[in-house]
């Protein structure tokens, strides 16, 4: 049984937020909106923010409400990075404004918008942070990254988390079949 939705919140000092039907938290690095479902409710007592439920019903919605407005109030005040690596002969990576640009042995470079609110920064072209106030959109920004080439698990070619563990596979071996 999780207790995560019995935790309360430290909100640090220049965090602001408003209970209504959702809960809106703004903080130096931006705003954010946090969905509040039936049967929840928020109080907010000296310095943290407690989530409360009507009953045993709503355990599930409970901890899920804890952990988005948790992760809200941790947004808009420090943030969220992830961090991406590319592994490969001539693979790189570019940022020019708001757009990256990939070069993954496709025949042509790769161009990717990045949305409002996800800085992306690069280091020796293959090591790639990204930062965002938004986790949600940070971590759907680095897999559509990871998606553009995809660890290869015979060369461990491509784009991948830092610190993510691959599985080298074996390739074939050259005799066989018929003597």
């Amino acid at each position: 049984m999780s207790r995560v939705g019995k935790k309360p919140i430290p909100v640090p000092a220049g965090v602001k937020l408003q209970i209504g039907d959702q809960l809106k938290v703004e903080g130096p690095k931006g705003k954010l909106t946090v969905p509040i479902p039936q049967g929840i409710r928020l109080e907010q007592q000296n310095g943290t923010l407690e989530i409360k439920r009507e009953s045993d019903a709503y355990a599930a919605l409970h901890g899920l409400t804890r952990a988005l407005a948790a992760n809200a109030v941790q947004g808009v005040s420090t943030g969220f990075t992830r961090e991406l690596d590319i592994v490969g002969i001539g693979y790189r990576a570019d940022v020019k404004g708001r757009v990256a640009l990939f070069t993954l042995g496709y025949s042509h470079p790769i161009e990717y918008l990045l949305p409002e609110g996800v800085d992306m920064k690069v280091d020796k072209q293959t090591h790639i942070v990204l930062t965002s106030f938004d986790k949600q959109l940070i971590g759907q920004v680095a897999a559509n990254m990871r998606a553009l080439r995809k660890p290869d698990p015979y060369k461990n070619k491509g784009v991948r988390y830092t610190g993510e563990v691959l599985r080298k596979k074996v390739g074939k071996t050259g005799a066989g079949g018929k003597k």
